[in-house]
């Protein structure tokens, strides 16, 4: 085996004479040849033992000088002391001769890795990749590419702890062998190749309840590095368990556990492989011409009061197409219920989780807009179109930095004549001071906010009616303006009017986002 040298070979008898298997030890010699973890095991330990038989003669000649001071807890030298005997009292272990290491590398052939428990053995065969595969298959996922992630039990980071003198860097980390082992495999059998920027992630998780206990002594060591969290079943977590060993003395470790470990019964378990598609977004304009349809579910205290919404209406079919598990839906501000979206509609934007299905061409979401179109006469959609995750951002913009436009249908107490409207049309750039209206105080802040009326157009009705369009800054609150809100919006109509006003209407006329781009018919 090329890639190993002489100052390997008491590393290579050590490991092989405690259960660990082979790719371990590569792992644990820093060979960073990614074609030789692939090797077949069998082939890796016929390897190994030629490795030990071809240096044989050399025993008793070589001198092992340690340029740097020799670890605590296990120093590769040459002892009287059985191997067997550390486990219980972090005594030196003995290198075993090369006759020795012959009869470890048979052994080490059928039992689970005393370091990796069984991931570079049994889960880098052909059937676990067909199995993983099956899996991913049988979930009919659209995707042109693979990024592969694994979780590992906590308790290998104790395990790996095997005292040799190796700086962290220098040992090949679990997960990095483990993918250059599976990633070849995977790709062939699924026809795409790995990459890490793809959207499309096949993750395994495992985990090894025969060994689960042995990382909780570093609680009592290290309190500090294991606190609950609402998102974590376990304080055990990978990251907590790295930072306890990273704190925890050397003789309060071999107190606690034996160095090197001793080889489970049992293998891992896969407990659970998954696959997930990035999220796919689909933006577009929407207009609602009822009066009695919320934005979104109006739901209280579990009670569902009306049994659509926009928000509804149009995720139904964007959820089937995609073949997706969840939404999130966005839009550039909100209309109460009462009030309809005309002109050329409010943007909004679609998040779909999980998606089976990525790929649409133009017409697809074309017919995808006129089937939203055809289900239902409270709504319309133009523009329906993927779009990326940033683009959204120019959607959120607009909110407040952005312009609206209104036609509020207005009621008077007392009587007015046109010419008691007039100079409504005549005033520009009215600053409103808006306290959160009473009406929305359950789900905003308490706060003062100062708004613009850029513009007002009147178009009187009869004697307590009259028609107003309002080009405002987005974010005013429009019925307020209209009403006061018992003088939490300063001015208003009805103080400007000196009366008593009231709205009947609402319509929102244009909102003044450039997003997303108009699609040609």
């Amino acid at each position: 085996m090329s890639s190993l040298t002489e100052k390997d070979r008491p590393i290579v008898q050590l490991l092989l004479n405690t259960g660990t298997c082979p790719r371990c030890i590569l792992r644990f010699c820093s060979v960073g040849s990614q074609m030789l973890y692939r090797h077949p095991h069998q082939n890796l330990m016929k390897d190994l033992k030629e490795f030990l038989k071809n240096n044989q003669e050399k025993e008793d000649t070589v001198c092992l000088d340690v340029v740097d001071p020799p670890c605590k807890r296990i120093r590769l030298e040459y002892s009287e002391e059985g191997a067997d005997d550390l486990s219980h009292n972090g005594a030196i272990p003995q290198i075993p001769s090369a006759d020795d290491g012959n009869a470890a590398m048979e052994s080490s052939a059928v039992k689970v890795c005393n370091v990796c428990l069984g991931i570079l053995q049994e889960f880098c065969e052909a059937d676990f990749v067909k199995k993983v595969c099956q899996k991913v298959n049988s979930a009919d996922y659209q995707f042109t590419s693979f990024v592969f992630s694994v979780s590992l039990p906590p308790q290998l980071s104790v395990r790996e702890n095997l005292g040799l003198p190796l700086a962290k860097d220098d040992i090949v980390q679990l997960k990095e062998a483990y993918k250059w082992i599976i990633h070849p495999q995977l790709s062939e059998e699924l026809g795409v190749p790995a990459d890490g920027k793809s959207l499309f992630e096949i993750s395994v998780i495992f985990a090894h309840p025969e060994t689960d206990e042995e990382c909780h002594f570093l609680a009592t060591a290290c309190p500090d590095c294991f606190k609950p969290a609402k998102n974590k079943q376990s304080v055990f977590t990978r990251m907590a368990v790295i930072k306890a060993l990273e704190k925890i003395k050397e003789e309060d470790f071999l107190k606690h556990f034996p160095c090197p470990p001793s080889s489970p019964k049992t293998l891992c378990d896969a407990l659970e492989i998954q696959c997930n598609n990035g999220a796919v977004f689909v933006a577009g304009r929407y207009n609602k011409y009822s009066r009695n349809l919320p934005q979104t579910p109006w739901i209280i205290d579990g009670e569902r009061k009306l049994e659509s919404s926009v928000e509804e209406l149009i995720s139904e079919h964007l959820m089937a197409e995609f073949k997706a598990d969840s939404f999130n839906f966005s839009s550039s501000g909100r209309e109460d219920v009462d009030v309809r979206t005309l002109g050329n509609g409010r943007p909004f934007a679609i998040e779909l989780v999980n998606p089976r299905r990525i790929r649409f061409t133009a017409e697809e979401m074309k017919r995808l807009q006129q089937a939203i179109n055809d289900s239902s006469d409270k709504i319309q959609v133009r523009d329906l179109q993927l779009v990326t995750r940033e683009a959204i951002g120019r959607m959120k913009e607009g909110e407040e930095e952005k312009t609206k436009t209104y036609s509020a249908l207005i009621w008077t107490d007392k009587a007015i004549e046109r010419e008691d409207i007039a100079f409504l049309d005549e005033i520009k750039e009215l600053k409103l001071d808006q306290k959160t209206p009473l009406r929305v105080l359950h789900r905003r802040p308490l706060a003062v906010r100062c708004r613009v009326i850029h513009t007002m157009k009147s178009e009187y009705i009869d004697e307590h009616h009259f028609r107003l369009q309002l080009k405002t800054q987005a974010g005013t609150y429009i019925k307020e303006f209209v009403h006061g809100d018992f003088g939490r919006t300063k001015p208003n109509i009805g103080s400007l009017l000196n009366r008593t006003a009231d709205i009947l209407e609402l319509d929102v006329e244009s909102v003044d986002v450039d997003w997303p781009p108009t699609l040609a018919d």
